[in-house]
């Protein structure tokens, strides 16, 4: 089990247009890291420069101590150990799924290759599959077998590049569930690209969210959507609610009331950052905040009401399970579960 080490991280495209600019990441060995950000803040080319395609300007990259990439070190992308899950899977078409998943074992005899093969296929749940051609699979089981591919040579780095895009949302959690099982099996540190947030949020263990060539934050799922930041980070990973506070005795005085706040908070005031499911509807009068529904959302499982309060430039967005109970102008009050976090006014 390998960790990875990413420091002061720097690549340019053109002399004065830094794409990674000083960029600090660090991966457990064994956890799987998911990198979030808008497009052009640096995803596709910090994968690429740890993978090796791509020279780093400056900063390092060190694999279990092992420094790959730094000042007069470029170990070359077929030395570093590292295995790569690109879109779409990218399988040899003219090679049979087996061919495809052995295609990096080299140095082994031809039983030891079966067997390592036989044992990636059954890992990634296509026992069995040995003898058909790419194109004979699913979507779904195309990645299954680029996985099976790259972590065949059992590798210290597993990348994958948005390896879900192509795949329809109903195949899609099957596949990744999947592909994190593999992963935890093999015991191989992953790093994740990809611009789903539900897709960081359900399958990493760290999500990176980035914002113009640096981590913005790193931590836990839940660290980073409970505990953002900064009011970018809230507004970046999920649905967030912002509203003006003033802060005295731990408390918020907001237009939804009085919140408490996540820490020992002191100051002046600031902006509060909620999560849509810590508000709760209510009907018109009982206890909360009166305001007026101007939208409703159903997306099945749960639906998305937008209340207008008074106070506020913008609706508040409160998630309610199933579906809302409310139409558009109709009156209801808005209340608040939980805590929120405190950060300075823009």
């Amino acid at each position: 089990m390998t960790d990875l080490r990413i420091s002061g991280l720097v690549k340019c495209y053109e002399p004065q247009a830094r794409v990674l600019d000083g960029l600090d990441l660090t991966v457990p060995a064994g956890l799987l890291a998911a990198v979030l950000g808008p497009s052009g803040c640096g995803k596709t080319t910090l994968l690429r420069v740890v993978a090796g395609f791509l020279r780093a300007d400056a900063g390092t990259v060190e694999l279990g101590g092992r420094i790959v990439c730094g000042p007069g070190v470029h170990v070359p992308p077929e030395r570093r150990r590292v295995g790569i899950v690109p879109q779409e899977g990218a399988l040899f078409p003219h090679l049979s799924v087996a061919a495809n998943v052995a295609f990096g074992l080299t140095g082994i005899g031809r039983a030891e290759r079966r067997r390592r093969t036989g044992e990636m296929l059954e890992l990634v749940g296509l026992p069995g599959h040995g003898e058909r051609m790419p194109h004979e699979l699913s979507g779904g089981q195309q990645q299954r077998v680029a996985v099976a591919r790259a972590l065949a040579p059992a590798p210290d780095l597993v990348l994958l590049d948005e390896p879900f895009n192509a795949l329809d949302s109903a195949l899609r959690a099957g596949v990744r569930a999947d592909v994190r099982a593999a992963l935890r099996a093999t015991g191989a540190t992953g790093l994740l690209v990809t611009h789903d947030q539900q897709e960081a949020l359900s399958t990493a263990d760290l999500v990176a969210v980035l914002r113009e060539g640096r981590v913005a934050q790193c931590g836990t799922p839940e660290e980073v959507y409970r505990r953002p930041a900064d009011l970018w980070v809230a507004g970046f990973v999920g649905e967030a609610v912002f509203l003006p506070a003033t802060v005295e005795d731990g408390t918020a005085a907001t237009p939804l009331g009085r919140i408490p706040l996540a820490g020992d908070r002191r100051g002046p005031g600031g902006v509060v950052v909620l999560r849509p499911e810590q508000l709760v509807l209510g009907e018109a009068g009982t206890r909360g905040t009166c305001g007026t529904v101007v939208d409703v959302r159903f997306y099945g499982h749960d639906a998305m009401v937008r209340v207008a309060v008074a106070g506020l430039d913008e609706p508040v967005a409160v998630r309610v399970a199933g579906p809302a109970g409310v139409r558009p102008g109709e009156r209801a009050a808005v209340s608040v579960t939980g805590e929120a976090t405190l950060h300075a006014a823009p």
